[in-house]
């Protein structure tokens, strides 16, 4: 027994040694088998003769039905002034629901039945998609079909899209990886290109109901619609459905790919200051191709050995060996029906920006002279062979495909042969395409950060032009940026009205409690309130929700929003919005009388309910604000401020019940109308003039 437990335990030692003697030392010894071909089950196609295409792909997987109608017809088939108008079209389309029934009535009767009908838009199409189970689909395709044929785009649902549009606008510069992104594409196609226009406060407030009917009497017509639905069903009694039901629907305008010329910005370096920041964004821009072009292929290969990930080229020296950044990466874009751009981008610290630049142009220009090697070229095709299973192995993605090969008139089996294409692509293939579509001296560079920090100037580089990407305001007209002698007189009767300006000189900082009632989409919603501020620049507010406490901390070394969430630095757009606020206010307009950054302009007269008042202009360092006083007592009535979000317009608060605390006059109710609606009321109920307020009690989270 002895020997053979001997002789068992000697032969699992040898085949361990052996085991060990075999084991590769460099990812490079690894073997792997070639790749199996594979097949998915591909859609029925059926044409409708008034121009319709469907496509059925059954799926019994689970008792579920998806699918839904892919439209011609996007954003940059809209008229510049009306930028935006697909994305509040694609919200309204759903939420304002139908002539039988409204979105808030839809929603409740889908979720009932774990269902979704979505609407969505894009760049060239807009979509509505149906996911429902198999047992309800009777019941939910009717409304698929209402919604795609009679959309109501209701008032109200449109005030709410252009409401969350107007935010999205005020907060667009405070990423600066979203300028970037924003501007490189500029760059590259054009500032007036409708690839990259921007959605404006103007543009938005241009945008009518009957805009978004025409844009859907414009689109939605059969020969423009791809329909495709995947799930368990029987492929004969629904294609027969659908006929009977899409057959009659006759023919309208064919949307056609639009005629767009790129303008790319001149060759030379481009620049967007970010004060906020401590590392650079840096793109580096030219025009690319389209899909269909022939060198497709050879350029997805390059696009890999250039920035496939951590064996590409940009990340294996400016990452690994160079230490400049986390992430690194670009190569030569291909749209399906339009140029795509070449683009490599990069992010580092604000002291590496020019040798990060300088960097990236050097990898470029070897990408565009110095031959591939064969371990590149293989690593590369590998890579990109094995990732190619997963882009189509289900049938929804299948599906997809075909919609997708339908919209832009590519054949059916272009994905299928993108293997073999991939795998006949040479050394020499890659280097011609480097050579031929990468061109360095048509480089646009696009530099976002605070020059403050750069290890030299950037102009050191080349002549810098700098992109000014000021938001334009609403309706705001031109405000005087000098004082006049009439504006401080009215200031100064403001002041002594407060209890003169040696008493507002005097305060330091003021805590006020208060109960405020807010007006929200949902409802009217109570709030009590603490603020806490010292002046100049300093302020603390905590609002108890029914849904919780919210406290914003604004001072000049942090700003932060505290929530049941959690606590995150204040965007850009909220902390500038915010300060400004601070700096107009009564006491702070009336403390900063003679500074020059303060300017006091009469803006003549104008009612304010049944006063004639006087209009003093204000401009608080950079924060315009118009006070309408009462030309008897100097009281301010009502304030206008010109705000952008959440919806563009003017801001008036009303100022009443006035109450002298420790000598100063303040307003203990205020109520604020937004575009002549009432947006929240606020009534203090106690003042303390001048409490202590340490540094740790306003930033205390």
């Amino acid at each position: 027994m002895r020997s053979i437990r001997t002789t068992a335990v000697a032969s699992v030692l040898s085949l361990f040694a052996i085991s060990t003697l075999a084991q590769v030392t460099d990812h490079r010894e690894i073997q792997t088998p070639q790749l199996r071909s594979f097949s998915i089950p591909q859609p029925k196609r059926i044409e409708l003769a008034n121009g319709m295409v469907i496509f059925l792909q059954e799926d019994r997987e689970l008792p579920l039905i998806r699918g839904g109608a892919t439209i011609r017809g996007g954003s940059r088939d809209v008229a510049a002034d009306k930028a935006g108008l697909v994305n509040i079209y694609a919200q309204a389309w759903r939420t304002g629901g139908t002539g039988k029934q409204t979105g808030d009535q839809l929603d409740e009767f889908l979720e009932a039945r774990a269902a979704r009908v979505e609407s969505g838009g894009g760049v060239d199409t807009t979509t509505l998609a149906l996911d429902v189970m198999k047992g309800d689909f009777d019941t939910v395709f009717p409304i698929f079909l209402d919604l795609l044929r009679n959309p109501m785009f209701r008032e109200e649902k449109i005030d709410l899209a252009k409401t969350q549009a107007s935010t999205s606008i005020s907060r667009r510069n405070d990423d600066p990886s979203g300028i970037l992104a924003r501007e490189a594409a500029k760059l590259g196609y054009g500032v007036d290109s409708p690839y990259t226009r921007e959605t404006e406060y103007a543009t938005l407030a241009a945008i009518t109901r009957e805009d978004l009917i025409a844009f859907h009497n414009r689109t939605v017509h059969p020969n423009n619609v791809i329909l495709s639905f995947i799930g368990d069903f029987d492929s004969v009694r629904l294609e027969k459905r659908l006929r009977d039901t899409f057959t009659s629907w006759k023919r309208g305008p064919q949307v056609a790919k639009p005629n767009v010329a790129l303008t790319s910005a001149a060759p030379g370096v481009y620049f967007v200051q970010k004060d906020d920041v401590t590392q650079s964004n840096i793109a580096l821009v030219h025009a690319g191709i389209e899909r269909n072009h022939p060198d497709f292929y050879a350029i997805a290969v390059m696009n890999e050995i250039f920035s496939g990930g951590f064996s590409g080229r940009l990340m294996r020296n400016l990452r690994s060996t160079r230490g400049l950044t986390y992430g690194v990466g670009g190569g030569i874009g291909a749209n399906w029906d339009y140029p795509g751009l070449f683009r490599v981008q990069m992010a580092t610290k604000s002291e590496t920006t020019l040798e990060s630049v300088e960097a990236l142009r050097e990898e470029i220009a070897r990408m565009a002279s110095e031959p591939v090697t064969a371990e590149e070229l293989a690593l590369a095709k590998e890579s990109l062979l094995n990732a190619f299973v997963f882009t189509m192995d289900t049938r929804q993605k299948a599906l997809s495909q075909q919609v997708m090969l339908e919209l832009h008139g590519f054949p059916r089996d272009y994905f299928t042969r993108y293997p073999a294409m991939i795998g006949s692509v040479t050394g020499e293939d890659v280097s011609r395409v480097a050579k031929t579509h990468i061109h360095p001296d048509r480089l646009a560079l696009l530099v976002v950060g605070n020059a403050s920090g750069f290890e030299r100037p950037l102009s050191s580089i080349g002549e810098v032009t700098t992109i000014d990407i000021t938001i334009p305001q609403p309706g705001v007209a031109a405000q005087p940026t000098t004082t006049d002698d009439a504006g401080v007189a009215l200031a100064n009767r403001v002041a002594q009205f407060l209890g003169g300006k040696s008493v507002v000189d005097g305060v330091k900082t003021l805590r006020r409690t208060g109960e405020m009632t807010l007006n929200t989409p949902q409802g009217e919603m109570q709030a009590s309130t603490l603020m806490l501020t010292r002046y100049p620049d300093s302020q603390r507010t905590v609002m108890t929700l029914p849904v919780g406490v919210i406290t914003t901390v604004l001072t000049p070394q942090a700003s932060f929003m505290v929530t049941p969430m959690g606590s995150q630095d204040l965007p850009g757009s909220q902390r500038d919005a915010a300060m400004g606020e601070l700096r107009s206010d009564l006491v702070s307009v009336i403390r900063n009388i003679g500074d020059p950054q303060y300017t006091f302009a009469s803006g003549g007269t104008g009612k304010a309910g049944e006063v004639d008042a006087e209009i003093l202009i204000v401009n608080a360092a950079g924060t315009t604000v118009r006070w309408y006083v009462d030309p008897a007592t100097g009281r301010v009535l009502q304030t206008v401020r010109s705000a952008a979000a959440p919806v563009p317009g003017d801001m008036i608060t009303t100022l009443s019940e006035w109450k002298t605390f420790n000598g100063l006059n303040l307003p203990t109710v205020s109520v604020t109308t937004r575009n002549g609606e009432k947006a929240a009321e606020m009534r203090l109920t106690a003042v303390e003039v001048n409490p202590t307020i340490t540094d740790e009690e306003l930033t205390q989270k």
